[in-house]
């Protein structure tokens, strides 16, 4: 069984950094998956915010271009993501998402709140 679990969130002043972190367990070939970072808050849809392809390929969306970075450690089947500059936009429950062979699989969620 896929398991991901999030941390690192927390309050932080805008202007800030935070640096999310996503452990995996349960998977095996973890470095063949795709790992994505989205965001939600409250009534709002989910939404990607970064994205890094097995091959170390990333992509963000336009609003934290820029300032967050998404990496990935295959060695410790970990995710990353570096958020700089944060804004109080940014906040939300961010969520990590691994995805592989056809099968998403999502951690619990960590809060960020950015303070203006």
């Amino acid at each position: 069984q896929v398991h991901l679990v999030e941390s690192g969130g927390g309050l932080v002043q805008a202007g800030g950094s935070l640096r999310l972190s996503c452990a995996a367990s349960g998977i095996i070939a973890f470095s063949i998956a795709r790992l994505a970072w989205y965001r939600q808050t409250q009534g709002k849809q989910r939404e990607l915010v970064a994205v890094i392809t097995r091959g170390g390929g990333t992509n963000y969306a336009d609003a934290v271009k820029g300032r967050f970075t998404v990496s990935r450690d295959d060695a410790m089947n970990m995710v990353y993501l570096q958020m700089n500059s944060l804004k109080p936009e940014d906040t939300a429950v961010y969520y990590c998402q691994l995805s592989k062979f056809g099968s998403d699989y999502w951690g619990q969620g960590t809060q960020v709140t950015v303070s203006s």
